[in-house]
């Protein structure tokens, strides 16, 4: 298949007039139509008005999107505590699937191919099942809380452990790598020592596992773990293993300079969640510090309870103007360096390789969107458009993989049932209010 259009085949190459073309799983060549037309004229042509790598969602709390709007205005351990976890752990094996179908569909709908998903404690399989199905490339994992959990998420921490080895088993590698495990702590409040430690050896003991947790997202979470071990967050978590090139944190709000040289010094990811943090009131990440220092990052919508929405077109746009006011620096985050967390940052936070870039050799995740729209005339710069005046709601085509799983032109979401899905959420959601 031959996808023509403007292409914006990473954060530093844009061709007006270009073409992608797609041989199996693989992106064979990218360039000028004119070019790639003459290299390979016996592929079927599809025209769209802008194509792009399809983009990668740093943290995700998929299962709740059936949460979406129920606990506005609170804050983090308050939202969790009274909110969010009881929502979690009221839910079955099947509304759990139904959860994770609507978080996907929503994902792949608005331009998000590949996803580091933070699941719940119990029937995650139901998610990795949905991951499967609808074609999404993920990095998922059981959730772990073996202290400070409401009544249904706690566990022991060896079961837990146990449970998450067996899922490791079933699923890391799934669909010929398409999904792959993470061992996910929720966060160091939420974990003892030794579950903590029991994440770091699992993750040891198989190829291309990698550990997704929380960290420093919030002030009081900080104090407590202060309290609990006489360290700061990142400090912890790297004393006993929860740091290096396999963790990804998820915000990183709050650190000192310690915690910072930490991460650098052990290569670990961070996320960078900007409308979860506002909507939180959690705080400003320091990113351009970050990235300073060479520390990776990734960018992350977080959950529809703190969020409201997975639209990564939208977490751009955010991320760099939140950095812009906290530097008072109009020239911080530009679209070139937003655009690369939400794609090449993200990928290497999940551990994939050759994603993230519409590159000879590397995997076909390939998002297009519409421009024929108000707000996308007049359009001078199609990197500024994507990360500044885009929406989700502008793609029209997904692909993974090489395999079409969202196409406008052909009724939406082709891997699935997406009335079906979005109403079965409404009956959980129905049930949620009773």
């Amino acid at each position: 298949m031959l996808l023509a259009g403007t292409v914006v085949a990473d954060p530093e190459t844009v061709y007006e007039e270009g073409a992608v073309v797609v041989v199996g799983s693989e992106v064979v060549a990218v360039g000028p139509r004119s070019e790639i037309e003459a290299a390979h004229p016996d592929h079927s042509v599809r025209e769209f008005d802008l194509i792009s790598p399809g983009l990668v969602g740093g943290h995700i709390h998929s299962v709740q999107s059936v949460g979406r709007g129920i606990a506005d205005d609170t804050a983090l351990l308050e939202w969790l505590s009274a909110h969010v976890l009881p929502m979690e752990a009221s839910l079955g094996e099947g509304e759990m699937r139904t959860a994770a179908e609507l978080g996907y569909l929503e994902l792949l709908e608005s331009g998000t191919t590949t996803a580091i998903d933070h699941l719940s404690v119990h029937h995650a399989e139901a998610a990795f099942e949905a991951a499967l199905d609808l074609g999404i490339r993920g990095r998922l994992g059981k959730v772990l809380m073996d202290q400070r959990a409401p009544e249904g998420l706690r566990e022991d921490a060896d079961e837990a452990l146990a449970s998450t080895e067996r899922l490791l088993k079933t699923y890391h590698g799934a669909a010929d790598g398409r999904i792959q495990y993470a061992v996910t702590p929720r966060f160091a409040v939420s974990c003892t020592e030794a579950c903590l430690r029991g994440a770091r050896e699992i993750a040891d003991r198989y190829d291309g596992v990698r550990i997704h947790t929380h960290a420093s997202e919030n002030a009081e979470e900080i104090a407590t773990v202060e309290a609990d071990t006489g360290m700061r967050n990142v400090e912890w978590l790297d004393e006993v293993g929860l740091t290096g090139e396999d963790v990804v944190l998820a915000h990183c709000v709050h650190t000192d300079e310690r915690e910072r040289e930490i991460l650098a010094e052990t290569d670990t990811h961070v996320t960078y969640c900007p409308s979860s943090n506002m909507k939180l009131a959690s705080g400003i990440a320091p990113i351009v510090d970050y990235l300073d220092r060479g520390i990776n990052v990734a960018l992350g919508n977080d959950g529809p309870p703190c969020n409201n929405t997975l639209d990564p077109f939208t977490e751009m746009k955010q991320a760099s103007l939140l950095q812009k006011v906290d530097q008072l620096d109009p020239e911080a985050t530009p679209a070139q360096v937003v655009f690369e967390m939400a794609t090449l940052g993200g990928a290497r936070a999940a551990g994939f390789e050759n994603v993230g870039a519409l590159r000879p050799g590397w995997k076909a995740d390939v998002i297009a969107l519409d421009t024929d729209l108000t707000r996308a005339t007049p359009l001078y710069d199609p990197l500024s458009h994507l990360v500044f005046s885009a929406h989700g709601d502008d793609v029209t085509f997904a692909m993974v993989d090489g395999d079409v799983v969202y196409d406008e032109a052909f009724g939406g979401l082709q891997t699935g049932d997406a009335d079906g899905i979005r109403e079965r959420a409404r009956r959980v959601a129905d049930g949620l209010r009773e």
